[in-house]
């Protein structure tokens, strides 16, 4: 038995969503393997980490061999999340790897603990690096189709107005 709850080698196919209106999406990350599926719920800020982390990980690794293919001409043409999404809990934390004897990238997950004497959930979720150059563009894709970015605090503006701190109280915020 892996030390991991979920241990997805080798993954056919990885990506994240959202689900719902603009302001209330609900995240997820999704790996299915064979007939294996886990969605997991995820916050866009992680989601955002998680984008920006493949790439500098995917650019480290062409930098230090240059031999090493990108295998980016993989034609990824269905980002969709799967159904049914049953998440199996909820991410705490992320890290990544690389397996270099294997050429897989490897996303390290944890669950956000419910109390305190509750053991993490964890899974590990290995995918080659096409699949994981395809996620980190995708994801990247996801977080920006959401409300705009106020210029002057970094916060959403919402469509039906924006409160911006940096304004003072002055007026309406940018997008109001």
């Amino acid at each position: 038995m892996s030390e991991f709850t979920f241990d997805f080698e080798s993954v056919q196919r990885i990506t994240v969503g959202a689900v719902g209106p603009r302001g209330q999406r609900v995240f997820y990350v999704q790996a299915r393997r064979s007939q294996r599926l886990i969605s997991l719920l995820a916050e866009k800020e992680q989601i955002r980490a998680l984008a920006e982390a493949i790439a500098r990980l995917l650019d480290s690794l062409a930098e230090k061999n240059p031999r090493l293919s990108t295998d980016d001409d993989l034609l990824v043409t269905d980002m969709s999340l799967d159904e049914p999404l049953e998440p199996a809990f909820r991410v705490g934390q992320m890290g990544l790897g690389y397996d270099v004897e294997r050429d897989l990238v490897v996303l390290l997950i944890q669950g956000a603990s419910e109390e305190e004497s509750d053991e993490p959930l964890t899974a590990r979720v290995s995918a080659s690096r096409a699949q994981m150059r395809a996620l980190a563009s995708h994801a990247a894709q996801v977080v920006a189709a959401g409300r705009p970015i106020c210029g002057n605090c970094g916060r959403p503006i919402d469509p039906a107005g924006h409160f911006c701190p940096q304004r003072n109280g002055h007026g309406p915020g940018p997008g109001s």
